[in-house]
This record gives C-alpha cells, sequence and structure tokens, in this order.
C-alpha cells in the first residue's frame, strides 16, 4: 500500500499580522511558517497505518515558506520519502482551489492508494482541499476523519459529524481523505532525526507547472478588524468587580432587582 500525505506550512497565530501593500493578502515577508495541525494529525494517521500494514508514506508538498523543515520532520518520524512540488507558486499565495489543481496535475501521474491531508489549514479554514482533490482525481474523498483502517483495497473509515457522532464507512482505493484528528497524538521528532535527515538530504525536488488559471473566490480587499474604545476593563477586589458587572446589567436593562 502506498500512502501521499500532502502538508502546508502555515503563519505561526502567534504573530502579529499585517495587510501587504495590495490589501488583498497578509504580509508575509517576515513571519514564521509552521506545518499546519490538521496536516500534521494527517501525517500521524498515515503513519499508524504504516505500522499496523507496512505500507509506504509519502510526504508531499509545494514549494512554501520554510517547507523544507516541515519535510525533514516527516522523515524523521518515520515517511519514506518527502517530494517538494517546485515552480506552481509563483510569485504569490496559492488559493486552496489552485493548490488542489497543482496536486492533482501531480497525483494523476503516480500511483497511490491512499491520499490523505488535514481536513482544512489555518489560513483559510475552508476544508476544501480533500473534496476538490477527490473530485479532480475521480476517486471516492470522505473528510471529518478520525480513524483510517486499510487493507485488500478497502479502507474502513471513521467519520465525525455534529456532536461527537461517529459513522463508519467502508471505502473503496483510491481515496482522498481530509483528516481532523489521528488515532494518536503526533508523535516527537527527535532533533538528532532531523538533522540527520537534513545531511542526508531527503527531499526530491519536482518541477511543476503552475494552475492554468485562478479560480475559486476571488479576495478583492482585507481590512484590520476595527478599534474602538467600548470596552471597560475592570479592576479591584473579586466584590468590586461583581458589584460593577451586576450595575452595568442593570444600566443595560439586562437583569432587574
Amino acid at each position: 500500500m502506498r500512502i501521499a500525505v500532502l502538508l502546508k506550512q502555515v503563519p505561526d497565530l502567534v504573530e502579529e499580522f499585517e495587510i501587504d501593500d495590495a490589501g488583498t493578502d497578509i504580509d508575509r515577508e517576515f513571519l514564521t511558517f509552521l506545518l499546519n495541525e490538521f496536516d500534521n494529525q494527517a501525517l500521524e494517521e498515515a503513519l499508524l497505518i504504516k505500522d499496523a500494514t507496512g505500507a509506504t508514506v509519502d510526504v508531499v508538498a509545494l514549494d512554501d515558506p520554510e517547507v523544507d523543515q516541515a519535510l525533514y520532520t516527516a522523515i524523521a518520524k518515520g515517511a519514506d520519502r518527502a517530494i517538494k512540488l517546485t515552480g506552481a507558486n509563483g510569485d504569490g499565495w496559492l488559493s486552496t482551489h489552485a493548490r488542489a489543481a497543482v496536486y492533482a496535475g501531480w497525483l494523476t501521474g503516480e500511483s497511490y492508494d491512499l491520499v490523505l491531508t488535514g481536513v482544512q489549514a489555518a489560513d483559510d479554514l475552508d476544508g476544501q482541499l480533500a473534496p476538490m482533490l477527490g473530485a479532480l482525481l475521480d476517486v471516492p474523498h470522505v473528510s471529518v476523519v478520525v480513524g483510517v483502517e486499510a487493507a485488500d483495497g478497502t479502507a474502513r473509515i471513521r467519520q465525525e459529524f455534529a456532536g461527537g457522532a461517529i459513522s463508519e464507512l467502508d471505502v473503496s482505493l483510491p481515496a482522498v481523505v481530509g483528516v481532523q484528528a489521528a488515532g494518536a497524538e503526533p508523535r516527537y521528532a527527535a532533533i538528532a532525526k532531523i538533522r540527520q535527515a537534513q545531511q542526508e538530504g531527503n527531499v526530491d525536488e519536482v518541477a511543476v507547472d503552475p494552475p492554468a488559471a485562478a479560480s475559486g473566490l476571488t479576495i478583492r480587499r482585507m481590512y484590520p478588524p476595527e478599534k474602538s474604545d467600548r470596552a471597560e476593563m475592570l479592576s479591584g477586589s473579586e466584590a468590586d468587580v461583581a458589584d460593577r458587572i451586576i450595575a452595568l446589567l442593570r444600566e443595560r436593562g439586562l437583569v432587574q432587582g
């Protein structure tokens, strides 16, 4: 069995974000980038399948900022091969639609039983990469997945619904899966193993074409959150703060008495 895990770098959410000069994106020049947390879950789920079945796990990413670190870390955790697709990003940051087109174009020439990706990414939250890949590749797709057991050309997939309800689906392979949570916490990669992967240079670079045309939503303008002075910071003892909260609620007619 061969598994591809698609990885994406996203800005560290502890950073201070500013809008770029064009007003259509955040300024990414001085940001720190981390592996998308849901992609980390997808990687762990793939490694769990490898532990259970002996599957081969490839990690694949576009040439995003600082992506080499994520690929080397995946190798240190147990991935068999790391592939970086270069040339697709051009001068800008690709939307989910464009990423799906690039990945689908590359995957069409490959042979995978499972393609795993995070259910969504922290910088867009649209959750569309897995379903669009399934449509472009014309294979089954399941998202919001919390467990995968694969064998003999099929996969039993656990999908989570609102309120924690779980359904089990039997899906024919190949298939695309959007992982929300792995069956175990993502494993730790020792620094020594990451450095060893870096020294061995275990990242294959593959040139790909950028998407033919823009698709999906077009961002016309972004604005920072509005600032106001309507917030009131309360200080003093617990009793003083409680009295002030009650007084404010009474002033607004939200409580009586």
